[in-house]
């Protein structure tokens, strides 16, 4: 889409996955890309559909935690858009983990016993549930990768005062309890995810997406203990066999490394990994919706109507 397209615009980023218009300076309306990221890079083909299954998932998840904080969605008016409250985003993503799993069990197996300030315990194995949550903030980079920062830092360097990152670790753990009581329910087990808080009016607000495969990862509950207890790679719904795919292909989003080619095949298998996590995490059909640019943008202005 256009850079500048909608009345009362006053701002615009592009960022990895969506584009993110701001309108009047106190309204977002955030679109869903197709384009999928891993590593911190975007990869060269989109996904059919993705956006639209990270926008449903997000929608359904900002309108099953409300209760534990207030979030910044307002109206979803198309498959792929939200529209919500700006708010002063805190430069630091609060990751919540509840096994030894992905970049924690990387990090672990290369002999690290310190990740962002948490002491873990010898003798852990991949996959291994941790005996309560951990907290493991990373920084909100602009360009380039994010980082791995403990809560003193965070409070040291003044990033986030102490008295808001203990309201941001009380929320981080309280959703991420939901989050795991939602999945349960289906039959998958959240095993880590995300939050991106802002401030509004001197009120902390949950922003951006939450629980979507994107920022998000389920292993299936169903034979789990007996393929931990095999040793065996879990059964899992997440972006997480992206990441390996390009692992195995030596691309680590490092300089000088090249990005693998995606067959077709490929991206098919991605979109309908996408699907099917949309389909078990919700419990509904997922039913496509292709809008054009033009359908999407006449949505979206109607909606802000509503708004201004």
């Amino acid at each position: 889409m256009q850079t500048k397209i909608f009345p009362n615009q006053t701002g615009f980023y592009k960022g990895k996955v969506r584009d993110v218009y701001t309108i009047d300076d106190h309204l977002l309306v955030m679109i869903a890309s197709n384009r999928i990221s891993a590593f911190d890079v975007i990869l060269p083909k989109p996904i059919p559909y993705k956006g639209q299954v990270l926008n449903s998932i997000a929608a359904y998840m900002l309108n099953s935690t409300k209760d534990i904080c207030s979030n910044w969605l307002l109206e979803v008016p198309a498959p792929n858009v939200s529209i919500g409250l700006k708010c002063e985003p805190f430069k630091i993503e609060m990751v919540v983990r509840g096994n030894l799993t992905g970049h924690a069990w990387r990090t672990y197996s290369a002999g690290k016993r310190i990740l962002c300030g948490v002491t873990l315990a010898e003798g852990l194995r991949e996959n291994d549930y941790f005996n309560e949550p951990i907290i493991t903030p990373s920084t909100k980079a602009s360009e380039g990768h994010d980082e791995d920062i403990s809560k003193e830092e965070i409070i040291a360097r003044k990033i986030v005062s102490k008295d808001d990152y203990e309201i941001l670790e009380q929320y981080a753990l309280q959703l991420f309890a939901r989050g795991k009581d939602i999945a349960a329910k289906r039959g998958l087990i959240l095993v880590d995810t995300k939050y991106e808080f802002g401030k509004l009016n001197d009120k902390i607000i949950l922003i951006d997406e939450i629980h979507t495969p994107d920022s998000s990862r389920y292993f299936y509950a169903d034979g789990f203990e007996e393929r931990h207890a095999k040793g065996e790679k879990q059964k899992q719904l997440s972006k997480e066999f992206v990441r390996e795919w390009l692992i195995e292909n030596n691309f680590m989003g490092k300089k000088g490394q090249q990005v693998p080619q995606m067959s077709d095949e490929w991206i098919s298998v991605i979109r309908n990994r996408y699907i099917e996590l949309y389909e078990k995490l919700i419990g509904e059909k997922f039913i496509p919706e292709a809008l054009s640019d033009e359908e999407t943008v006449q949505r979206i202005v109607k909606s802000l109507q509503h708004f201004m």
